[in-house]
């Protein structure tokens, strides 16, 4: 089998003002890849990006850059070809705009190579699971109390056990009444999760979570600026929260030195940046080692496919905001879960009719 050509696009996807997330961000962007071989047999990945800046950059990288490095290669050999995407550069390294190219054609080749296999990923990988546990995530900056509190109610009417709410506010105190009025409102059935966002140092996250401790946090996520890992190992000593971190972070290699430095209880590494299944699942396999759990950020329709193969995945991240018509079926939470598809790959399909109105 030989890859004969790969189609790249962008969609710009409204998020339905039926979502409070429409509040913060009113469309996100997918670059996306779609690999078609001389036997007929296509994969598709895409990666998300989130509010949609650069999204041309990624796709303008993975066009030129990255699709003719693949031409006429076999692609079931996905370890090689990731190799050759990722050292197949020298002047540009893969993180940032580069990387989610790599984790768009990366999360097509396994979509393929599962569909040539007749399997879903999670049992091509060694199926720890059939379900994971997810958390409702929201509770951004611009919402009022009220759209806080719905979104929270919605996650748990969903049944989601767990919610995570931004914490962006200069003053302290005002996070801490927002927390607490969510976590009012939800009761002790449904635990909280805050996330700082890159916005404090580490003195100012100090001053933050003492003012939060008494609200038995799952974690405090991403206190300081993601390039500083020193900082964030600060910060994880000093307070008691747990810290959680990773969604800007690329390779294994920053995640070693998050691991070395003990950095974060949690890590967090996104499919659609980290260079893709191959490299999130490397992440995973060296979280495991040093007995850290994994919990991947967003994109959690196709990252249950990672997460139900790697034996410490704790959470996936459910950021309920795509729109009905985009693809054939997405899955649900129900009871706390989100059940893996039992689709040959990732599982994921564009809705054909649909697509047209979000193609670029």
């Amino acid at each position: 089998m030989k890859i004969t050509a790969i189609d790249s696009y962008v969609l710009t996807v409204p998020v339905p003002a039926s979502k409070q997330m429409a509040i913060e961000f009113p469309h996100h962007r997918l670059v996306v890849a779609e690999i078609t071989t001389d036997e007929g047999l296509q994969g598709m990945g895409y990666s998300l990006v989130f509010g949609g800046g650069g999204a041309k950059s990624v796709h303008a990288y993975l066009e030129e850059r990255l699709a003719p490095l693949l031409i006429g290669e076999d692609p079931l050999a996905v370890e090689r070809l990731w190799e050759k995407m990722y050292r197949g550069d020298r002047g540009v390294r893969r993180v940032g705009l580069a990387g989610m190219a790599v984790s768009a054609v990366d999360i097509a080749l396994w979509d393929l190579a599962g569909k040539a296999a007749g399997l879903p990923l999670y049992r091509l990988w060694g199926a720890v699971s059939d379900r994971v546990a997810c958390y409702g995530s929201g509770g951004w900056g611009k919402y009022a109390e009220e759209d806080r509190v719905a979104e929270a109610e919605r996650y748990a009417s969903m049944g989601c056990r767990y919610y995570k709410m931004k914490i962006h506010d200069p003053d302290p105190a005002v996070n801490r009444r927002r927390v607490e009025t969510v976590k009012k409102a939800l009761g002790p059935g449904v635990r909280m999760m805050v996330d700082v966002n890159q916005k404090l140092d580490v003195m100012g996250n100090v001053r933050q979570a003492k003012l939060l401790e008494d609200f038995d946090l799952v974690w405090y996520e991403e206190p300081v600026v993601s390039d500083d890992i020193d900082a964030c190992a600060e910060v994880a000593r000093l307070i008691s929260i747990p810290v959680a971190t990773g969604e800007n972070n690329y390779t294994r290699y920053e995640f070693r030195e998050l691991i070395e430095k003990k950095a974060a209880r949690y890590l967090m590494p996104d499919v659609c940046r980290a260079n893709g299944f191959s490299e999130t699942l490397r992440i995973g396999h060296l979280a495991a080692a040093h007995g850290l759990q994994v919990s991947p950020h967003v994109a959690y329709e196709i990252s249950i496919q990672v997460a139900g193969a790697l034996s410490n995945a704790f959470l996936v991240e459910l950021m309920d905001w795509l729109p009905e018509d985009l693809f054939e079926e997405v899955p649900q939470c129900r009871d706390g879960a989100i059940r893996i598809p039992e689709r040959a790959g990732h599982g994921m399909v564009f809705n054909r009719k649909s697509l047209p109105k979000y193609r670029n």
